[in-house]
């Protein structure tokens, strides 16, 4: 099964005023990520605020995405849910309309505790799109399943056919490796933390991502790994630094979906406001967070249009 080289976007959804979305922007959008250096999309996630979608619009996203896509630019598609027979209509929908790929997290309701529990849930999931290859998003701080994944790979392997990989958004670096490690590299094992991008280079066998800080900061997250293959380590410590501080200043705006959603209308492609619970910026927040992008020159190696 194809491993995934170089990094993949989480998109924001684009939402009207009145809080519907607006599909208009996608075409702009995919045209922004390739002119930046990413490869695709992972649409629907928890930067598009997918658990806050209905499954109509969730499906409408993804073929507009698959629309606007350019020819070797991978759309996979989230289709998590509280419910497992939606996740099954989005992942056989997601197939269906040429998606390249589909992914589900494990679901915040009801919690999962078990790996058994984990796996039977992706394996009826990932049987409803057998032609795509299925990835599991491993985010334990949304959902709360801190489960181990060494032992998740073990159960799954052989046991879902078209099961790809992990999408690992988690701290824990060792694991990472380990699960990179298992079957002598059996699994795609996707870096899902822009913070950390150059240590999983540096452990000698991360080839792709998934990030979220990519739609504004593409740039410099793709020069880390531009950096590292060509061996000008201090060029990638410095771009990883640099992500660093982008990150830090998000971060005192209610992190990447809020904040970095609003950085999106500052470098010229305004996205809307989020849905309802999130509480949107002010313009004064707005303003501020300006502010504090401008003082470390983000503007001057931002993605640009």
């Amino acid at each position: 099964m194809e491993k995934i080289e170089g990094l993949i976007d989480a998109p924001f959804t684009p939402f009207y005023k009145n809080g519907e979305v607006n599909y208009e922007p996608i075409a702009d959008y995919a045209a922004l990520l390739v002119n930046n250096g990413l490869k695709g999309v992972f649409i629907n996630g928890s930067s598009g605020e997918g658990y806050m979608l209905t499954e109509e619009e969730r499906m409408r996203l993804a073929e507009r995405w698959v629309e606007v896509a350019p020819e070797g630019f991978k759309v996979i598609v989230h289709v998590g849910s509280t419910c497992v027979k939606s996740s099954r209509n989005l992942a056989a929908h997601a197939q269906e309309i040429g998606a390249w790929g589909t992914g589900a997290m494990a679901t915040p309701f009801p919690k999962i505790g078990r790996v058994e529990e984990l796996v039977l849930y992706c394996q009826q999931i990932a049987e409803s799109a057998p032609g795509l290859p299925f990835y599991y998003y491993h985010i334990p701080a949304f959902n709360n399943a801190y489960l181990p994944m060494v032992d998740f790979l073990r159960a799954v392997d052989g046991r879902i056919p078209n099961f790809a990989g992990i999408k690992y958004t988690y701290e824990s670096l060792y694991e990472y490796n380990q699960c990179r490690l298992y079957g002598n590299g059996k699994f795609d094992m996707l870096h899902g933390q822009d913070e950390t991008i150059l240590p999983c280079l540096a452990m000698g066998g991360a080839r792709g991502g998934i990030g979220g800080t990519t739609n504004y900061n593409g740039r410099a997250l793709v020069g880390i790994i531009e950096a590292w293959k060509a061996g000008d380590i201090e060029r990638a410590r410095e771009l990883q630094n640099f992500s660093q501080q982008v990150i830090n200043v998000i971060c005192n705006y209610r992190g990447n979906i809020v904040g970095g959603k609003r950085i999106m209308k500052l470098i010229g492609l305004d996205l809307g406001e989020n849905r309802v619970p999130f509480r949107n910026m002010t313009d004064q927040e707005e303003k501020a967070m300006k502010a504090e992008l401008e003082a470390i020159g983000f503007f001057d190696r931002c993605n640009k249009m």
